[in-house]
């Protein structure tokens, strides 16, 4: 495992290294994402990355949790009890550095040491799993994690806005994979790292999570073609 992202937040927290990430995907030309991002404060986030951390309660897992900015918020401002997760290990550095009590170094999908009252995916987190079927995979492990009145708290987007339209407004998409699956990659310095990654429209997100015995409603909109929504278990 390569981890530019890693890298990268490691290299601005400690080196003070502010080499900016190059983003692409399938679908999408190049694009430079600052470090700084991974850092924000809670007033610089996205409206609906705000109601998600609102909405936060009891024993939290934030899933990616990254440099930590939104466990931060919610260990620190709102006094939460939150674990944070990532796969990274240099990531988990940094977030402990910045004064993270509760951090993993692993595979979310490894995780299976205790439940939780809300599970967080936030900043598309549940993209790791790639494509719709493991995010059916994805769903069913965060089952199993969940305390009886749990919930979990995803956003996404969908895709669709990528894809032009015909004469008649019907849209052209392919036919042999759904359209939000795609190859992400990231440059960092000399390097290149390429992962496949998930976008999941609302209506597909809630189709896969009844199937698994999950209630699934839309909390928001957002301003870029995402959402946030949030899914609880059915008895």
């Amino acid at each position: 495992m390569i981890d530019l992202l890693g890298n990268a937040i490691y290299n601005y927290h400690v080196n003070k290294v502010d080499s900016p990430l190059i983003t692409w995907t399938s679908y999408t030309g190049k694009d430079s994402l600052d470090c700084k991002y991974f850092f924000r404060k809670y007033n610089e986030m996205p409206l609906i990355e705000q109601k998600a951390l609102h909405l936060a309660k009891g024993k939290i897992l934030d899933v990616g949790c990254g440099a930590g900015c939104h466990s931060l918020y919610l260990q620190n401002v709102r006094k939460q009890s939150v674990t944070s997760i990532d796969i990274s290990k240099k990531a988990i550095e940094v977030s402990k550095l910045l004064g993270l009590k509760n951090t993993i170094n692993k595979s979310f999908f490894d995780h299976i040491s205790n439940t939780y009252d809300t599970i967080l995916f936030l900043m598309n987190g549940a993209g790791i799993c790639g494509t719709l079927d493991k995010l059916e995979l994805l769903l069913h492990h965060s089952l199993k994690l969940l305390n009886k009145n749990g919930q979990i708290l995803i956003d996404s987007s969908d895709l669709i806005y990528l894809f032009d339209k015909d004469i008649d407004g019907g849209v052209w998409v392919r036919g042999d994979k759904y359209y939000g699956e795609l190859i992400y990659n990231l440059s960092y310095r000399t390097q290149v790292e390429s992962f496949p990654w998930l976008y999941v429209d609302y209506k597909k997100l809630r189709e896969i999570a009844v199937k698994i015995n999950f209630k699934c409603e839309k909390i928001a909109n957002g301003e870029n073609h995402n959402y946030l929504a949030k899914l609880t278990r059915v008895f």
